[in-house]
């Protein structure tokens, strides 16, 4: 999980460039960690946080809640229920789309999203 602490990391140092509000200690006490647990994340010292964690650090760098949950190997909850429930149609989707190309997967979330059922 090295490459979530560096990218987390990365995002924060860029942000603090021009805004000293990025700084660990005043990250982590936005998002309720302690400044040493949220370094420890960084350098990929510790495993990361949890989902709730991981989604309040996305907000404050300005990041996709989905991408930094994944890049923690982490998936929403909200996610988590929706594939519970139909566990064979899920799993059978993702596997089908796991080749396509972006924009062939965009292209079917469109039609999905603005067909006529």
């Amino acid at each position: 999980m090295d490459e979530f602490g560096s990218f987390v990391r990365e995002r924060r140092e860029t942000l603090r460039l021009t805004d000293p509000a990025f700084s660990v200690r005043k990250l982590a006490s936005r998002v309720g960690v302690q400044p040493s647990y949220l370094s420890k994340v960084e350098r990929g010292e510790v495993a990361p946080p949890s989902e709730a964690t991981v989604v309040r650090i996305a907000r404050e760098l300005g990041l996709d809640p989905d991408v930094l949950l994944a890049m923690a190997g982490k998936v929403s909850s909200d996610l988590k229920e929706v594939i519970r429930r139909r566990p064979e149609v899920f799993a059978e989707l993702i596997r089908e789309l796991r080749d396509m190309p972006d924009q062939a997967v965009l292209r079917l979330v469109r039609e999905v999203r603005d067909g006529d059922w």
